[in-house]
């Protein structure tokens, strides 16, 4: 390792903690040392310093602890004389930097309150590119896609590109592969964040292009998220930074592209990175940092071409990734799920309330279907002017000798994140309230609507490829046919509907698994029931077997329940067994219908948490967008944070939206009837649900007793309101004995 870059990295640690230190005492000169900082909506204080030193920094007098760490932490300067190895002393002034920096975006906070942008989106018009630290909301929405594999992981991407194209192109590369991209700090004034909305690339978290800041410091907002992953979805308590860091080195695959002039601060926070094992690819001949023997990804290199930078950055950091490559003009990948096609850029779309727009997929005789076949029935792209609104129907038949009629909705499902993956096409709603928009980026280039059904037909192959033999796509956008369609596509979602609706837990022999957590929460096992869908929402009983039958040696295994050991909490035999080995020792058993005694165990990914109010003799739930405070205490993040790691926490428990309208929901504890709080947005979503349910239970107007937030936030606001209304938890029998 260089001499040259232990001395800028260490030189440039100095220059960043004695800046701070400086702003500190300007700060405490400006307001009282009692002055709450922190991030915005966030559960984790200043989340690297908390997770790795155990400080909880929630004002500006808090601040003192870690300024005194950090100035220990700086090393002797590199001399001339010192022969010794470099990288350790190097490394630590490289954590002194990044502490520093976290700090300095907290104060960035206090004094300039407007100049991050709390939102998902940016909003170019108003000035708006900045986003700051994500909230924890935005944290755990997107942390269930480091979960489930479908982000390997990020590149953290400070400075600009020589040109706006050359940006583009990097940063396209990164998304065909799925990888996020954080933006920090600039060249000569000039962010690859700017170069990117010059070039029209769409950025925010919502294309997976995350602009933190202008500055090196935000770079730290990376590093914070890295962290928050740790300890909310892997259950590494804070302050235990030896498991931290190597949670990170091992879990979350990261690394740092430096474009254009690294300085001394910039050498400083590429030796921080090193510190969680993501490496720094440069475009400039740098000072390099290749340790080889004792490490495996803590390098610094440089002089990287920007044609090659994304190929090294993934070789170096060991990412595996995989790229689809489908025949059509536009891009593809699931990075582009979440771009927006707006009014100004749109060319012509359908559905969304103005047209019908229906998908549907059925099994269908392999004889009578062509592997490959597309067909558009009716006026295509070419055909449309712009600003046209038309009716659009999918029809999708598949044929496989391991297909079974079951699995029609799962891959019909799969509709909406492939249309999506496409460039320059938007697409939300499902079945027959579907709704796409297509750009004029996306026809300029090409794109015409049978290359839905190359899409469907390329992906579908490749993802089912165990129970699908041939898939043919018709396209219709004459109102006639889609009426036709539409009518018999309603027919099967009855059929579908009441057949999974009717299923109970009695009815099957069977369980299913869910552990793709378990990459961040070792310890959690989820099990899938006809009655107790995953608790992320995502994964229903016949879900997780068709994901059997696609892939037997993946996360949803088969479970026998065996002996009943209890009936109304919901315990079987066989489940205990998977469960304890699944999580090796860690956690013995569990109950499915109940919170109050053994629940199952929770991770980070949960749509839903339900907790206890001993006074109000009943539950809560909360769901995660929701923000604000609850009767239990805490907001959703918190009781996320506190028991998300893959604990069993009698008083809580994860859920799934959907889970608290079937019929074994807590059962053992009171079921539904026990009810007494929700945010009010989320008794609007389940709104048909929940009313349907109550009438069941014989109480037709359950959802007017279940008081929300407007009633009020604690037990003793909220307890008036049940007793006026007369909820049916009041009358039970205590809920804790």
């Amino acid at each position: 390792m260089s001499r040259l870059v232990a001395f800028a990295g260490i030189q440039g640690g100095y220059n960043i903690v004695s800046k701070v230190e400086g702003r500190y005492k300007r700060a405490l000169e400006s307001f009282d040392a009692t002055t709450k900082v922190g991030f915005p909506n966030t559960a984790y204080y200043l989340p690297v310093i908390y997770s790795l030193l155990g400080l909880k920094v929630e004002t500006l007098e808090d601040m003192k602890k870690p300024l005194d760490v950090i100035r220990k932490l700086l090393p002797p300067h590199i001399k001339g004389s010192n022969h010794l190895p470099y990288l350790g002393p190097l490394l630590d002034a490289g954590m002194a930097a990044i502490f520093a920096f976290e700090l300095d975006e907290a104060l960035n906070y206090l004094e300039k309150p407007d100049f991050y942008y709390v939102s998902e989106e940016t909003d170019i018009e108003n000035g708006k590119i900045w986003l700051g630290a994500a909230e924890d909301t935005i944290f755990r929405k997107r942390g269930v896609e480091f979960v489930d594999g479908s982000a390997p992981g990020f590149a953290a991407i400070v400075g600009a590109a020589p040109s706006p194209e050359i940006a583009k192109t990097i940063i396209e590369e990164y998304q065909k592969r799925s990888i996020y991209v954080f933006l920090a700090a600039n060249q000569n004034g000039t962010s690859c964040a700017q170069q990117l909305i010059e070039a029209g690339v769409d950025i925010g978290w919502h294309t997976k292009i995350v602009p933190f800041g202008p500055e090196i410091s935000s770079a730290v907002f990376a590093l914070g998220f890295a962290n928050r992953v740790a300890m909310a979805f892997g259950g590494v308590p804070a302050g235990d930074y030896k498991k931290i860091l190597m949670y990170n080195k091992n879990r979350v695959f990261a690394f740092v592209n430096a474009l254009g002039d690294v300085n001394a601060e910039w050498a400083a926070a590429a030796a921080g990175a090193v510190n969680w094992g993501f490496p720094t690819i440069a475009d400039t001949d740098i000072p390099q940092i290749l340790p080889t023997g004792i490490c495996t990804y803590e390098h610094v290199i440089g002089n990287i071409a920007h044609d090659d930078i994304v190929e090294k950055s993934i070789e170096t950091r060991g990412l595996k990734v995989t790229i689809a490559q489908i025949d059509i003009p536009c891009s593809f990948g699931p990075a582009y799920e979440g771009e927006r096609v707006r009014g100004k850029d749109l060319f012509v779309q359908a559905g969304g309330g103005k047209t019908q727009c229906t998908e549907y997929l059925e099994l269908a005789d392999m004889k009578e279907i062509d592997d490959g076949k597309v067909t558009v029935i009716g006026p295509d792209i070419p055909d449309m002017k712009r600003g046209e609104v038309f009716p659009l129907g999918i029809f999708v038949q598949v044929g496989g000798r391991e297909f079974q009629k079951d699995f029609e909705p799962i891959l019909e499902r799969q509709t909406h994140h492939l249309v999506n993956y496409i460039q320059g096409v938007m697409h939300a709603g499902q079945r027959d309230i579907a709704w796409v928009r297509i750009s004029d980026a996306a026809v300029d280039k090409g794109f015409t609507l049978k290359d839905l059904g190359v899409v469907l037909h390329a992906k579908l192959h490749q993802d089912f490829s165990a129970i699908l033999d041939k898939i043919q796509v018709t396209i219709y956008t004459k109102k006639e046919d889609v009426d036709k369609l539409t009518a018999k596509a309603r027919a099967a979602y009855k059929y579908r509907d009441e057949r999974v609706d009717k299923m109970t837990d009695d009815d099957v022999e069977t369980f299913y698994s869910c552990t793709l957590c378990q990459s961040f929460a070792p310890n959690h096992v989820c099990t899938v029931s006809p009655e107790r869908t995953g608790l992320c929402g995502a994964y229903n009983w016949m879900d997780c077997k068709a994901a059997y039958q696609i892939n037997p040696t993946g996360p949803n295994q088969p479970i026998e329940k065996g002996e009943c050991l209890d009936p109304k909490l919901g315990q079987w035999k066989g489940v205990n067994e998977f469960v304890s080995k699944a999580s090796r020792g860690a956690v013995t058993h569990y109950n499915f219908y109940s919170l109050v005694q053994d629940p199952m165990t929770t991770c980070g990914c949960c749509e839903a948490i339900a907790a206890m109010l001993p006074g109000c003799n009943g539950v809560m739930t909360v769901h995660r967008e929701y923000t604000g405070e609850t009767p239990c205490g805490m907001k959703f993040t918190t009781l996320a944070g506190v028991m998300g790691g893959g604990a069993s926490s009698p008083g809580f428990v994860g859920h799934s939206k959907y889970n608290i309208t079937q019929r074994k929901f807590l059962v053992g504890d009171g079921g539904l009837l026990r009810m007494v709080w929700m945010p009010k947005s989320l008794k609007e979503e389940i709104r048909e649900r929940l009313l349907k349910r109550g009438a069941e239970m014989g109480c037709p107007d359950l959802i007017d007793r279940i008081a929300d937030e407007t009633v009020g936030v604690t037990e003793e606001e909220i307890m008036p309101f049940l007793k006026e209304k007369k909820h049916p938890a009041l009358d039970m029998e205590p809920i804790v004995g």
